[in-house]
């Protein structure tokens, strides 16, 4: 038997593990996933009575949803229509003879929501958060991280040879001879190996501060001589724009491997491939589970999802705030968004307390860190509002499912030009309400929780109240520590890229943060290596959290340190494939689950107290190596 005093983790959660059984559909199971299964069951039964026209909602959206899932799980239907939707797009993509030709296209490509190899979006900038302006990404490469791409990586060359396989299954089926599946699949990875030298890696790209290169339009388009870009932003947001955010600076320095005649032949294989396997969910059975054999060997799925449950992870997907919307009706009690809401203000009153004792902040940088935390957003449990463009998603009585899917990519599309130097929209969560899971979001400055995750094991008005800190108020308390984590200390209170700190600070600041970075860096999972500098702000958030939340418990007449630790380790108990651990260590910001309890609880003397944890036990950390921030 495991003792707590040698591997917390395990000692709470192996009896657990050893019974714990992963659906051969799913990665994983545990607190997050358990949660997330019990709603997909609720909402397998709640969409099967709809379908059978019983206990039928009220709600014109919602009838639109139940028109979109018959579609969607019609596969008689998708199995006799099968590929034919989308060959005529395919033969489009044929037809184009160069690459000014294919170019002088790509604006009406991207209105159709079609595959154009045009990273371009809409997004808050950095420096005026309130305001949408335009930003200039990297393409997406095939595997998981650039690190993946250097020669001796372990699972480079098997995780090739998986897409390959899916491929020359696939392109066949879409009127491919053998000799042109080869040819596009050859062309399609030497692209792929193209990009993969120049995008940002994760690591990179979670450093957000460092992400911000605003240049001017007439600038940036020297870049790309060949990609006619004033023609193309022209028609898609009617005319220049005056500037362009590039967190993708290297990608955009080398942007004739990609945008001229000379890439021309790798880049159609490219579209071609990206085109076939852009619709494979809405086919035919057979070709929705031939597209999805390298997603499933990166995971290491044993089988893809049922005919059911794809049908209604489909159909959602453009419904999402509805559907959360309804959950949240049904399965968030009043009584329980009152409770939490109550909870977050203590959180945020305890955390300004901390602040004010923190003793290595100087006065300026402690009072404007306290401006930030009294100006964070709390929103709880459900949306007060639909977006506006929800509504617009009309399914017709003649709509086939992939007519329907198209028409809404439309809609979606289009509502995100439109948002270009407009006020950003503050009241539209990024998660439906039905999401076990929770974000703090730096350019608004606000703390989203869904009702998903707010019932046990994370919280219960059944549970005590260090159990409920522990869960929950530990999870509200690492949202609202991004705001002070190593991303969310560069914005300031109103959410923009904003240098507030003292050097003295800030320097004092990344000692603390570059010990957390050690503490997690080069740690084994699963025969991968944590990235202690892709995991730091997670890190620091899960530490910023658990102290602010065992403060708060400590503040309660029934404190428990016991039942507080116990609550952390619960919610974090997992079972996974060892493949989708390996790709979670390559490729998440987030450490391993049972590091972020065994790691993390170290750096607290209450928990050595609390389980007589002594040196020469497995879980002894040396007081003088412990961490503290905020």
């Amino acid at each position: 038997m495991v003792r707590i005093q040698d591997d917390f983790f395990e000692a709470v959660n192996g009896d657990w593990e050893k019974k714990a059984i992963i659906p051969a559909d799913k990665p994983r199971t545990g607190g997050f996933s358990d949660l997330s299964d019990d709603i997909e069951e609720w909402l397998l039964d709640t969409t099967a009575k709809w379908q059978e026209g019983r206990s039928l909602p009220n709600d014109k959206v919602l009838n639109n949803f139940i028109k979109y899932h018959r579609l969607a799980s019609d596969f008689q239907a998708r199995n006799q229509i099968g590929v034919t939707p989308v060959l005529p797009i395919i033969k489009k993509y044929q037809s184009f003879t160069s690459f000014s030709d294919f170019a002088s296209q790509i604006s009406e490509l991207e209105d159709e929501g079609f595959t154009n190899a045009f990273p371009f979006g809409v997004e808050p900038d950095f420096k005026d958060a309130r305001t949408n302006v335009l930003w200039a990404g990297g393409l997406d490469i095939l595997l998981p991280d650039t690190t993946y791409y250097t020669k001796d990586h372990p699972q480079k060359a098997e995780l090739l040879a998986k897409f390959r396989e899916e491929q020359e299954t696939l392109l066949p089926k879409f009127g491919f001879s053998e000799s042109e599946t080869t040819d596009l699949i050859d062309k399609y990875l030497l692209f792929d190996a193209r990009v993969a030298q120049v995008v940002l890696s994760q690591e990179e790209g979670h450093e957000y501060a460092k992400l911000y290169h605003p240049y001017k339009w007439s600038e940036f388009v020297q870049l790309a001589p060949e990609l006619p870009l004033n023609d193309i932003l022209s028609s898609l947001i009617g005319q220049l724009p005056d500037m362009v955010v590039v967190p993708e600076e290297r990608f955009w320095k080398n942007a004739n491997q990609f945008y001229s005649e000379e890439a021309w032949p790798l880049l159609k294989a490219y579209l071609l491939v990206k085109i076939t396997n852009q619709f494979t969910a809405y086919l035919s059975d057979e070709i929705r589970i031939s597209g999805g054999i390298y997603q499933r060997a990166l995971t290491g799925l044993p089988e893809a999802m049922s005919q059911e449950k794809s049908a209604l992870y489909l159909a959602t997907a453009p419904y999402n705030q509805a559907i959360g919307l309804h959950y949240a009706s049904k399965k968030f009690s009043p009584e329980a968004k009152a409770d939490v809401e109550k909870k977050v203000a203590s959180m945020i009153a305890v955390y300004k307390d901390r602040l004010k004792s923190v003793s290595w902040l100087k006065e300026g940088t402690r009072n404007k860190a306290i401006t930030k935390l009294n100006t964070i957003v709390p929103h709880i449990g459900y949306p007060e509002k639909l977006p506006e463009r929800i509504y617009q998603k009309i399914v017709s009585d003649h709509d086939t499912l992939f007519e329907a899917a198209v028409k809404f990519r439309k809609i979606e599309i289009t509502h995100a030009w439109n948002q270009w130097h407009q006020s950003v929209d503050r009241s539209e969560w990024h998660m439906p309400a039905h999401l076990v899971n929770a974000y703090y979001d730096p350019q608004q400055n606000q703390i989203v929780f869904p009702a998903a995750i707010l019932q046990k094991p994370f919280y219960s008005l059944d549970q005590s109240s260090s159990a409920n800190y522990g869960g929950i108020g530990a999870v509200i308390a690492h949202e609202i520590s991004h705001a002070f984590d190593t991303n969310g200390a560069s914005f300031d209170e109103y959410g923009s890229l904003n240098d507030w700190w003292t050097k003295e600070d800030y320097a004092a600041f990344k000692v603390r943060t570059d010990k957390i970075v050690e503490q997690f860096d080069g740690i084994d999972s699963y025969g991968a290596k944590v990235n202690g500098h892709l995991t730091v702000s997670e890190n620091v958030a899960d530490l910023g959290g658990l102290a602010a939340a065992l403060q708060a418990a400590k503040n309660e007449e029934d404190f428990s340190a016991d039942q507080f630790f116990v609550s952390w380790a619960t919610i974090w108990r997992m079972k996974a494939r060892p493949e989708y651990m390996k790709l979670l260590a390559a490729s998440d910001p987030h450490g391993p689950a049972k590091l972020r309890v065994n790691v993390q609880v170290k750096n607290f003397n209450a928990f050595f107290d609390a389980f007589h944890v002594t040196n020469g036990d497995g879980m002894w950390l040396a007081p003088e190596s412990r961490v503290q921030i905020w």
